[in-house]
């Protein structure tokens, strides 16, 4: 579980297979082999690390329903620490596991981002509400449907986040993953009709755990 306050901007150090390398420094301070962090909100599992680097196995499925396929050797990452039970919670409860990709429209400071109608992600999406954004906890306003069931939505951004992670060198066309927020899902499945789930049978994403 995450908070979705990113803690460093790491870099795509390449891809063998499956198998990707990062660069990073603050959140290998006190990692190890097993352990989680979140590259651009998708839980990855640590499997290796040296001195300023670290690798991890993603599936074709995760590189299917989320961004990190397109990474490019040089690319920043945003990178987080699964949280401590005994952390402040600054963002909101990010698990890490990509429920789409979407692309951003205009860049920030005046973010705005378009989704997709597939995966049905609309309807997890609120004014004022929480999302996270290549695992960044963010407020979305000013929704507007389209008539494809997909939909486009704003963040404000301030200088300090542009500052710390990759959404200040962002462009327009540049895909992001997207996580809803969990809470939505868990109200969804417990008011649906008759008691029954709504939520598709892949409601909970992909990225966590690789490997686990």
């Amino acid at each position: 579980m995450y908070t979705g306050l990113v803690e460093e901007l790491g870099s795509f150090a390449g891809r063998d297979g499956e198998r990707y390398r990062f660069t990073a420094a603050l959140v290998l301070t006190d990692a190890a082999v097993d352990d989680s962090i979140a590259v651009n909100g998708c839980c990855l599992t640590v499997v290796e690390m040296g001195d300023g680097w670290w690798e991890a196995d993603v599936s074709a499925e995760t590189v299917k329903r989320t961004a990190l396929g397109a990474l490019a050797e040089g690319d920043p990452v945003n990178l987080e620490r699964c949280m401590r039970y005994a952390d402040r919670l600054g963002g909101h409860l990010v698990q890490g596991h990509v429920d789409g990709v979407a692309t951003i429209v205009h860049p920030a400071p005046d973010l705005r981002v378009a989704v997709p109608p597939e995966g049905s992600l609309r309807r997890y999406l609120v004014e004022k509400g929480s999302v996270t954004l290549n695992g960044i906890s963010l407020t979305c306003f000013d929704i507007t449907d389209d008539d494809e069931g997909g939909c486009e939505f704003s963040v404000a951004l301030i200088p300090h986040t542009m500052a710390m992670t990759t959404m200040g060198t962002a462009q327009a066309g540049d895909l992001v993953n997207l996580e809803v927020d969990v809470l939505a899902r868990y109200v969804e499945r417990l008011l649906g009709q008759n008691g029954a789930a709504t939520a598709p049978a892949d409601a909970l994403g992909v990225g966590a755990s690789e490997g686990k």
